[in-house]
């Protein structure tokens, strides 16, 4: 699954438009690295998210076929650290 659309679906990003925005101005780092939007996601990836004055970091638990449920959303990750 694409990166803009894990973050979407998992909701650490309310939207895709604003997820692929982010990754664009290489705000996402996943494993240490910059990741463009397309990047495919993996479980055990680490993702940070530098967006506003928020930082969070992210373990990969599961990446979903197709769309989740709200209920079931934040079970695809583990926040590692985050404000």
């Amino acid at each position: 699954m694409r990166l803009d659309k894990f973050l979407k679906v998992s909701r650490l990003i309310k939207r895709r438009t604003v997820a692929k925005e982010v990754a664009e101005h290489e705000k996402i780092i996943v494993n240490g690295q910059v990741k463009k939007p397309a990047y495919s996601v993996k479980v055990g990836d680490i993702i940070e998210i530098s967006l506003y004055n928020h930082h969070y970091k992210a373990r990969v638990l599961s990446v979903p076929e197709g769309n989740v449920r709200k209920d079931d959303a934040e079970t695809l990750y583990e926040i590692i650290e985050g404000n």
